[in-house]
């Protein structure tokens, strides 16, 4: 069992030696490079994933061509298109590495039979999704209350590790900016 998905999961739930030894049969580890895709729009999407090492970009293309990020997941964070998932429907999101990463990832049919073997992983799921839920709530809440710029200032003074790791661009498209806006919001703040 990988030792970053046990120490998560001792953060919310307690688990015997047993039960860790066993959760490695319930996952497959995979390794991907800088910008390879892990899920693409339009795909069936069975599986979900935890970022062990790396960094994962979540997107999907806009009516005008465009690409628009809306989540990234780093280390220990889970995600997938969790609406093809659980809807079993085409994914309308694309998930690729910003750099190389490492996942582990469980099958809807894995998921399914570890639910049925260890009961405690439902519980597992359910604390990490609601705190998912209520970082998004919050993300949402900051797009209402903050100017452009101060949401730009706002993140690189909660996330400044976060704002160094990842391309400009891509952080642009996640606050909703063109990369032009954000060089400029950089440039009058540094001066």
């Amino acid at each position: 069992m990988n030792t970053s998905l046990q120490d998560h999961i001792k953060r919310f739930i307690s688990l015997d030696d047993n039960q860790f030894d066993r959760l490695g049969d319930y996952f497959e580890r995979r390794m991907l490079e800088k910008k390879q895709t892990l899920l693409s729009e339009g795909n069936a999407c069975h599986e979900m994933f935890f970022v062990v090492k790396g960094c994962l970009q979540i997107c999907y293309i806009k009516k005008n061509g465009t690409e628009q990020t809306i989540d990234f997941a780093i280390e220990n964070w889970w995600t997938s298109d969790f609406m093809a998932l659980h809807s079993h429907t085409l994914a309308t999101l694309t998930i690729k590495a910003v750099e190389k990463t490492e996942v582990l990832v469980l099958s809807a049919f894995s998921q399914k039979r570890l639910f049925a073997e260890m009961p405690e992983m439902e519980t597992y799921f359910r604390l990490i999704f609601q705190r998912a839920y209520a970082a998004s709530q919050r993300r949402i809440c900051l797009l209402y209350e903050f100017s452009r710029e101060d949401l730009y200032l706002q993140f690189c003074k909660n996330f400044p590790a976060f704002v160094q790791r990842v391309p400009q661009y891509l952080l642009a498209s996640f606050l909703g900016f063109t990369p032009e806006y954000l060089s400029e919001i950089r440039k009058k703040n540094i001066s």
